[in-house]
């Protein structure tokens, strides 16, 4: 991530990737990768039977039913969320903050993208009287509003919707006539899995949604880039899933195989797959912990992280303190504080929040180690927190907080 982008280049090639697990790849994934690394056969646009059928028994398992025929795949959520974006017309609603990656897809489709105010308990879905709002705003001025993108396990703010606010959210937006993208990357990175009520927008309205879904959140390495997305079995799912297939063909956007076999694997989700899974959502949820506390020992405010591995600090109650080091708005806290800690600290208006916001998302991977081995004993050690790169690391992150009373 380039902190600041030259006035000649554009903000899109520096943007902040997701938040990345810092862990080495699992041993059985690599395996299977390599047996299969001499395969020469391409998948086709969408995705092979094999892989799409793992795809419907990981949906399975969540209680969303699924058939083959209603999902696709391809190399990477990004182009994966153009097709999607392209088979639909009119213009998109998405929360504030959103992801880095989503508001440059909707414009290099030429549309226009409008941010919605998200309630106070979450991020990832929109205010429902907000949403109505925008809406009808738009609307007015001519637009033609069709899409809702939202995220029930959020980046950046970590956070996960309560049921009621989905609910909420998903009937505003259908009964306006929007359908919904939900992007469920993070639904398997939940931090107390056993307490936390993850409700799918799919599972209230099913004829309303489609599901999009990076494997890179719980299942694969990021540098192994596939993503897979539910349709609706309706009329309109069929042809909204033939419209993106033709997209993702025009992009060349398909699952190398010998990816697609190790995807395929990791969405049958044997026992080593789940347990990587498990052990990295508890270490990041560890570590995300340590970072809150140090985040609100400071004066800032945050959300307590409930998924993933990152979260979203808001540090304007310490605007004093920091306009008298020269920050006055994200870009600048962005500077200072990826300084300070040593590792990207993407600001705010990365996520389209305001830029006068003093706002940043801050990542648990860097945090666990500099090498692979020390990374893999970040993962393996019943006291991860007391390791000395671990310590280390939350030692230069609070110290640059500390700083800052």
């Amino acid at each position: 991530m380039q902190r600041t982008a030259p006035e000649d280049r554009g903000p899109v090639r520096y943007g902040p990737p997701a938040p990345e697990s810092g862990l080495p790849v699992l041993p059985e994934l690599v395996d299977v990768l390599a047996a299969a690394s001499g395969r020469a056969e391409g998948e086709p646009p969408g995705g092979g039977p094999e892989l799409r059928e793992a795809a419907c028994g990981y949906w399975w398992r969540r209680g969303l039913r699924s058939r083959p025929e209603e999902v696709a795949a391809a190399s990477g959520a990004q182009p994966l969320l153009l097709a999607l974006i392209g088979a639909y017309e009119g213009d998109v609603l998405m929360p504030r903050p959103c992801p880095a990656w989503w508001t440059p897809q909707v414009r290099l489709l030429g549309r226009p993208a409008y941010h919605v105010p998200t309630p106070a308990e979450c991020g990832g879905v929109p205010d429902p009287f907000a949403l109505l709002e925008t809406v009808r705003r738009v609307r007015a001025e001519g637009g033609m509003p069709r899409l809702l993108l939202l995220s029930v396990a959020d980046d950046p703010t970590a956070t996960v919707a309560p049921p009621e606010t989905v609910r909420e959210a998903c009937e505003a937006a259908v009964g306006e006539g929007l359908h919904i993208i939900s992007d469920e990357t993070w639904r398997d990175t939940l931090h107390r899995p056993h307490e936390t009520v993850l409700l799918s927008p799919a599972e209230m309205c099913p004829e309303d949604v489609t599901i999009i879904s990076d494997l890179a959140g719980a299942l694969t390495p990021a540098s192994w880039p596939v993503a897979v997305a539910r349709f609706p079995r309706t009329d309109e799912g069929a042809l909204r899933r033939a419209r993106t297939l033709d997209f993702l063909t025009a992009l060349g956007a398909v699952v190398a195989e010998p990816i697609a076999v190790a995807a395929t694997h990791a969405l049958d989700e044997p026992g080593p797959v789940i347990e990587r899974a498990e052990r990295a959502a508890a270490l990041h949820a560890r570590v995300a912990s340590e970072v809150h506390r140090a985040v609100l020992a400071a004066g800032a405010l945050a959300r307590p992280p409930q998924a993933g591995r990152h979260l979203y600090a808001d540090l304007g109650p310490l605007r004093s303190r920091l306009a008298e080091r020269g920050v006055n708005d994200s870009m600048e806290l962005e500077e200072y504080l990826s300084d300070r800690i040593g590792s990207p600290v993407p600001g705010g208006h990365r996520f389209d929040d305001e830029l006068g916001a003093l706002r940043v998302r801050l990542a648990t991977g860097p945090l666990l180690g500099s090498t692979p081995e020390q990374r893999q004993e970040s993962l393996t050690s019943p006291a991860p927190l007391e390791l000395p790169h671990v310590a280390g690391a939350l030692s230069i992150l609070g110290t640059a907080f500390d700083e800052l009373r």
